[in-house]
């Protein structure tokens, strides 16, 4: 066993207490790839805007978050300056564009395309950790091969799906996400193999923050990419200008809710803690899903209304622009309540005015309706400015 493991060794070196470890060039180099599968889940919602095609899309998202937060995490023990670690990363980027072409047609022609290059990522990144840690981390080399055991389990319903169509490819897929998405709340459990505990992993809580962050970033990107480029092909009246204004106050407003006080606060919470795992499994392995999807969502409800401003509201453009910014704020609050201790007044505020928009539907049209749900956001944004301030960012007792 110990021939096929790494002599040297790949780990990051660690800072003490707040300090963390630099995010590279080569994880937000990696980054762009999933930049263009959020385009795709994005682009793949708006043309197959359905209840069917908001469920597609929806597992499509969660399984292009967890690649992405779990390479996350393995690049906070890893170091990516070092060469073999870098050809992982590119061997996943290479299958990450692989899975963001399919994305379209992953419910379509190209399932097992999609569901091979899935498993690959999965599989493929945590035997080369087996690799890696052998000689150098035991205690994590055990948790990685608990965690080997359930992506190979789960791999087996992505390819099964993949080779199957319609509603069985659906259910197996839905049915790998979960066994990915649940085993880390029960601590990979495997009979013989034991279960690990969230002291077992020692990340860099700082490094993981702005890893998210980052993610965020590229969610919010979808948004201002969708609005500059939907703007570029109108023609440029009045009512044009005005979705388009709506559509940026509303991203800005996004931006301000998560990074404005909250970002940095936590950051600074889970490198100080003692117990970063539970934060970085809770808050943002799980937590943050929430807030990335009601900026997809958002940014789909933006593109629609650039298309067709002065249309009614259907359900489905109901859906996603109140879904949007409600799934944003939800997450906001979810993810504060956690790392700070608290359920900010602003978003509950925020979430009860976009309620109060539904009574008024039949009166609006999609530019009247994004309008006001990126005046909503506006209101939360300067709410807890104006409430919290500068004191906001600074972290309160270290949740522990």
């Amino acid at each position: 066993m110990a021939a096929l493991s790494a002599r040297t060794v790949l780990l990051r070196r660690r800072g003490g207490g707040a300090e963390r470890s630099p995010v590279t060039n080569i994880e937000l180099f990696f980054d762009l790839v999933f930049a263009f599968a959020i385009t795709q889940v994005s682009h793949s919602l708006l043309t197959h805007l359905s209840l069917l095609g908001a469920l597609h899309a929806a597992l499509l998202f969660v399984a292009v978050w967890w690649v992405w937060i779990d390479t996350s995490w393995v690049t906070n023990w890893l170091d990516p300056d070092r060469t073999p670690v870098r050809m992982l990363l590119f061997a996943l980027m290479l299958a990450g564009l692989v899975l963001s072409a399919s994305l379209p047609e992953a419910f379509g022609e190209r399932g097992l395309a999609f569901a091979g290059a899935y498993v690959f990522m999965q599989v493929g990144r945590s035997l080369f950790m087996l690799w890696a840690l052998h000689r150098h981390d035991r205690g994590n080399f055990r948790n990685f091969q608990r965690i080997t055991v359930w992506m190979a389990g789960a791999g087996v319903f992505w390819l099964l799906g993949g080779v199957l169509d319609g509603a069985p490819r659906f259910g197996l897929w839905l049915l790998a996400l979960t066994l990915e998405f649940g085993s880390p709340a029960i601590g990979f459990h495997v009979p013989g193999l034991g279960r690990s505990t969230t002291a077992d992993w020692t990340i860099d809580g700082g490094h993981l923050a702005e890893r998210c962050s980052a993610f965020i970033l590229i969610a919010l990107g979808e948004s201002i990419t969708v609005t500059g480029a939907s703007f570029f092909e109108l023609t440029w009246t009045a009512t044009a200008a005005t979705a388009f204004v709506a559509a940026f106050v509303g991203s800005v407003a996004l931006w301000w809710i998560y990074f404005d006080i909250g970002a940095e606060r936590a950051s600074r919470i889970i490198a100080l803690s003692d117990d970063p795992g539970r934060l970085g499994r809770i808050a943002y392995t799980y937590i943050l899903a929430v807030l990335a999807a009601g900026i997809v969502v958002s940014a789909v409800g933006d593109e629609l209304t650039l298309a067709h401003p002065t249309a009614p509201v259907g359900g489905a453009a109901a859906a996603v622009l109140l879904g949007g910014p409600l799934l944003a704020l939800a997450g906001n609050i979810a993810f504060k309540r956690v790392t700070a201790g608290r359920v900010p007044l602003s978003h509950l505020v925020g979430l009860a005015i976009l309620a109060a928009l539904l009574p008024c539907l039949p009166w609006l049209n999609l530019l009247r309706l994004d309008a006001a749900s990126a005046a909503a956001l506006v209101v939360v944004a300067t709410w807890e400015r104006m409430s919290l301030g500068a004191a906001g960012r600074e972290a309160p007792a270290v949740r522990r």
